[in-house]
């Protein structure tokens, strides 16, 4: 279809450079530290063989590199481009517990299913088309619109989505004709976001809260296991 890939890998894939005049070596050879990069056109696997354009990247704070496999010439692309598959776990949420509420559907019929997945995507192309583009026309009043060479600085507060099906309820709770929305395209990652200081006292509550899932989660095993052995059959 057309389409770069565009993926990221693990480290202890061999490579070497395309030449083959030097030996096979782990990608982690490459780059040892926080601040280096990387980049270069490499033979991947030593026993599957996959040519391609290497970007090696270790961003300060961060635990691991990046290292991206694609067949984008190395000076027509980011490793920071990688960032923009977060947005895919922004999207499990909305299409459940954040947004359409998925998750409480009890329907089996793929056939009906696939009907309201139909009504789910055509929905969702909508509210996120309202919420950016009055995300775009809040950031032209204040100034903070940006281009493709100096890319928004701002963090987003709340995303299209949520913002665009809120527009949505208030202009049908004052009786207003529905938004419409359009599409405004962003400028592409140039650069990773710095990692924020994460404070001790969150990351005890997240322990503990973690902590609290799995002694639940082995309660309910428990009981179903119990129920198991209880049960009796004709």
């Amino acid at each position: 279809m057309g389409w770069h890939p565009f993926l990221r890998v693990n480290d202890a894939v061999k490579i070497r450079p395309v030449d083959g005049k030097e030996e096979w070596q782990p990608i982690s050879a490459l780059v040892g530290h926080p601040g280096e990069n990387w980049a270069g056109e490499v033979e991947c696997g030593h026993e599957e063989r996959l040519r391609c354009h290497l970007l090696i990247h270790w961003e300060v704070g961060y635990e691991q590199c990046w290292i991206i496999a694609t067949d984008l010439p190395n000076e027509e692309c980011q490793v920071a481009w990688y960032s923009l598959r977060f947005w895919i776990e922004g999207g499990f949420k909305d299409q459940k517990r954040g947004g359409w509420q998925w998750h409480q559907t009890k329907m089996r019929d793929p056939r009906r299913a696939g009907r309201l997945w139909l009504a789910m995507a055509v929905a969702t192309l909508w509210v996120v088309s309202v919420g950016g583009q009055a995300e775009a026309q809040e950031e032209a009043e204040h100034g903070h619109q940006g281009s493709c060479q100096e890319p928004v600085t701002r963090e987003r507060e709340e995303s299209c989505f949520l913002r665009g099906r809120l527009s949505i309820e208030a202009a049908l709770l004052r009786g207003e004709s529905l938004p419409l929305g359009r599409f405004v395209p962003q400028p592409w990652p140039s650069q990773l976001r710095p990692l924020l200081k994460v404070v001790s006292g969150w990351l005890k509550r997240q322990r503990e809260k973690q902590r609290q899932r799995r002694e639940k989660a082995r309660r309910k095993q428990r009981k179903r296991e119990q129920r198991r052995r209880q049960k009796t059959y004709p």
